[in-house]
């Protein structure tokens, strides 16, 4: 299936080519976090705090569903290719998932790159992540990380970060269109990226720009944490949910990792959403794509609760 003429015309319209990301990162940020804006009061009770670090805060924002009560938590981390967005321009996205699943949502602001590069977005995602399900008034069992993009990423290596230090153990995770390679050139082995890399919002060109901002230095890109495909060790992971658009040049990998984490014994469920973009999981939960994601959200929640 392929996308008509007319929606073609104006993905290429408004996916801002010309914009070298590199060169123009500030005003990069700035359209993308003007683009997610929200102005409308989230619907849900939301409130902010900063996590100490070491040398440094990490700010926070927790949604709650309506009603009072104790809920189960989603850790969330944003997408934005590791050098844009933040937990104002996920604002909505984050008060409909605590609507739609029930769950407090806790969104973490991690530092960006390039000001501050790999490994120090991850870090601060370990950090809360440990805080939260180590922390006694909350039951461990209840906190399922979730990222999209390259919070999709972060919440992988987070994982097998998590499973390699040994400090805290990670029960779920949801995926939705991770980045888990880290070759988006003509020598990638992914048709998804020659078929969806060009004339999309998310272009091969855009990753691979984002992810020479990331990383700190060369070698990085070669890190199981940077592009956790390239773990040699696939075993021991959270049971899984991973999440990818038909139109993504992200699709073909994200899928891929799901079937390494399969083979290596852990419970994974992989869903290819039809007519789907990068980014659709941003959209208000009435497109059909965003509400049959939420349904798969909830189902993989429910069965693998751990009682």
């Amino acid at each position: 299936m392929t996308i008509n003429k007319v929606a073609r015309a104006a993905l290429r319209a408004i996916s801002y080519n010309d914009i070298d990301i590199k060169k123009n990162l500030l005003l990069h940020r700035n359209f993308v976090n003007l683009t997610h804006r929200h102005y409308l009061k989230p619907l849900s009770n939301t409130w902010d705090f900063l996590m100490e670090s070491e040398n440094h805060t990490i700010p926070v924002r927790i949604y709650s569903p309506e009603e009072e009560g104790n809920y189960p938590v989603l850790l969330f981390f944003h997408g934005g290719g590791w050098v844009t967005g933040n937990i104002d321009s996920y604002s909505k996205v984050c008060a409909n998932m605590a609507k739609m699943t029930g769950h407090k949502v806790v969104s973490v602001d991690y530092r960006l790159a390039p000001e501050h590069p790999f490994p120090a977005g991850l870090e601060d995602c370990y950090q809360v992540a440990k805080a939260f399900i180590t922390n006694n008034n909350i039951n461990n069992s209840e906190v399922t990380i979730i990222g999209d993009s390259a919070g999709g990423n972060l919440a992988a290596a987070l994982s097998l970060l998590a499973r390699d230090r040994n400090e805290f153990r990670i029960k779920r995770q949801i995926l939705i269109y991770p980045a888990t390679y880290n070759d988006y050139g003509e020598t990638s082995p992914f048709r998804s990226v020659h078929d969806n890399g060009t004339d999309f919002l998310l272009t091969s060109k855009r990753i691979g720009d984002y992810m020479d901002l990331y990383k700190n230095k060369d070698e990085d890109a070669l890190s199981p944490y940077f592009a956790p495909l390239l773990t040699e060790n696939f075993t021991n992971q959270p049971d899984t949910l991973i999440i990818t658009a038909e139109f993504c040049p992200l699709r073909d990998e994200g899928e891929l990792y799901g079937r390494k984490l399969r083979e290596s014994g852990n419970n994974v469920e992989i869903y290819r959403i039809k007519d789907a973009l990068h980014g659709f999981f941003t959209l208000p939960p009435r497109f059909p794509q965003v509400k049959l994601s939420y349904e798969m959200i909830n189902s993989f929640l429910y069965t693998y609760e751990v009682k």
